[in-house]
């Protein structure tokens, strides 16, 4: 006789293990299906090139939460993540803007640029600091429906107003400005260096098809400063192994809670009878029954593809097809035969002391103003990609020397920007060209870097969609836009994991509170679930 699961989730990405944890932990009876040879979806680490280790599209470590690494015991299950406590910005004219987890170590950093930037750093500081910590408590609760008349949405609304007043006027204002503004003006009300703005905006475009003069932008600006490791706020890592090991963690704590797990098994619909869900149907023909479904995948993928328009109620399908995606980030992975030499670490004083070696091991941001990302932005806007993007950089070997052969390097290029919607599509020939403009860019300031390639592997927006099967590539599984945000992600009066179809849920980063290697989604989908059964 068949088994009948009690939950059956669509999806081994992240969300969907942290999901199938939580599930498993409370006593039911969980199966995950993932359609590729290995879990994770966009968090996985894969060795590309012989003895080379990439975490091939997501890859650094800061939102998961700290809840659910408690809560999952993932230290236990192999989680290490190892700190990012620098960032390097190199400039054109052969200098550059370091920036530091020390605070005197940064204060003198940047005072090589601007006194009275060193001097208001701290302020801006720790008004976001104080703004992400208010901003927080959302990640961690159910969005209340604004049109439900519902008591727990009551409740929620009012407590929801009572927190917002509870913030004090400052904090209250900021958030209004960060909500509203683009990452360049807000940050033009703090500082005067290019370099110092043009990377903090970066932090508000990531993910995202608009630019840093966007209205809007410093929204997904403090979304990158709610950030947590081991209790340092806006803190930034890098997971021992790659980012597969986040998801190798959460696997093994789903799976000794007694979940199973498949792999090589692609879900082609969901079964449903008298409009509710009732299991699932593989690609090869097999059916799974089940009391719920649990999707891990995008809402476009959900909705459109696995249980069809014919089954949803006619505005809820105009309210999916209307979810923007816009994937427009690109990963280029090399492997190197030895580490490259920036040209603004050349000073023999910087050398001598460490300091190049040390932020080889941080993150290099190649975003030397507002005006050069705003540039990238513009190409793009047009539908072409960026001839001299925004990057970000991590070289993983410096971290943890297993990622390559001895004397080898890996490095990560997250780059921007990169059109799903590329004029005359993506083909091989074009995505090779991005490619090279990623590395004629970053020639320019590591001169010696063709020189070092022994294999580059180049993932644009339509590989991932492909590959990962996240509608447009979009790295978040839709925009980080305050109109897809809270009680809009991913429709409004669907916010909180349940869709139209009964027993049928939602657990990915299409809904809130969105993208990110956060797990939030998936635990939250869990104790909805759970509250539910309740």
């Amino acid at each position: 006789m068949a088994t009948t699961w009690d939950s059956v989730i669509i999806g081994g990405g992240h969300n969907g293990l942290t999901c199938a944890a939580y599930l498993a932990r409370a006593g039911q009876k969980v199966l995950v299906l993932e359609a590729r040879d290995l879990v994770g979806g966009a968090a996985v680490t894969e060795e590309i090139f012989p003895g080379f280790r990439f975490s091939v599209y997501s890859y650094v470590v800061s939102l998961l939460r700290p809840e659910i690494i408690r809560d999952l015991d993932l230290p236990r299950h192999g989680l290490h993540v190892l700190p990012l406590e620098s960032t390097l910005t190199p400039l054109p004219n052969g200098d550059h803007l370091a920036q530091w987890n020390d605070h005197d170590q940064n204060h003198a950093a940047l005072a090589r640029h601007s006194a009275r930037d060193a001097e208001i750093y701290d302020k801006f500081s720790r008004l976001m600091h104080l703004t992400g910590r208010a901003v927080q408590p959302f990640l961690g609760m159910l969005p209340p429906d604004p049109a439900s008349l519902r008591p727990a949405d009551l409740r929620g609304l009012a407590g929801l107003g009572q927190y917002m007043r509870s913030l004090g006027e400052r904090q209250f204002h900021t958030l209004h400005k960060l909500l509203t503004m683009s990452a360049a003006d807000y940050l033009d009300e703090w500082f005067e260096g290019e370099a110092l703005k043009g990377t903090k905006s970066a932090s508000g475009i990531i993910g995202t098809m608009q630019g840093p003069r966007s209205p809007g932008t410093a929204y997904v600006l403090l979304h990158h400063y709610m950030g947590e490791l081991d209790g340092v706020f806006r803190a930034w890592g890098f997971a021992k192994g790659g980012n597969g090991a986040v998801s190798g963690a959460i696997t093994a704590a789903a799976r000794g809670f007694g979940a199973t797990i498949r792999t090589g098994a692609p879900v082609a619909h969901v079964r449903i009878r008298n409009g509710r869900a009732t299991g699932v149907v593989l690609a090869d023909g097999e059916e799974i029954a089940a009391t719920r479904v649990i999707s891990g995948a995008d809402p476009r993928r959900t909705f459109i593809d696995l249980v069809g328009e014919a089954a949803l109620p006619g505005e809820f399908v105009e309210a999916i097809r209307r979810y923007r995606f816009r994937g427009c980030s690109a990963k280029v992975n090399l492997a190197l035969d030895a580490l490259p030499k920036f040209s603004c670490l050349a000073d023999r004083s910087i050398a001598d002391d460490g300091l190049a070696r040390q932020l080889m091991r941080g993150a290099i941001s190649i975003s030397p103003s507002v005006d050069y990302i705003e540039r990238a932005y513009d190409q793009a806007k047009y539908g072409e990609f960026s001839s001299r993007p925004y990057m970000d950089i991590v070289i993983p070997s410096m971290l943890d020397p297993g990622m390559a052969p001895p004397g080898k390097h890996v490095m990560s290029i997250f780059a921007q920007y990169a059109p799903y919607h590329l004029n005359g599509g993506w083909t091989d020939a074009r995505r090779e060209a991005f490619g090279d403009a990623v590395i004629d860019t970053l020639s320019e300031y590591a001169p010696d870097l063709k020189s070092l390639i022994l294999g580059r592997q180049v993932v644009t927006p339509a590989d991932i969609e492909r590959t990962v099967g996240i509608s447009e590539g979009s790295i978040f599984q839709g925009e980080l836009s305050l109109q897809q945000m809270f009680f809009s992600r991913p429709a409004p009066a669907w916010a909180q994991y349940r869709t139209p179809v009964d027993a049928l849920y939602q657990c990915g980063s299409g809904t809130h509170p969105g993208g990110g290697v956060m797990g939030a989604p998936g635990r939250l989908a869990a104790l909805s679930i759970l509250g539910e059964k309740k």
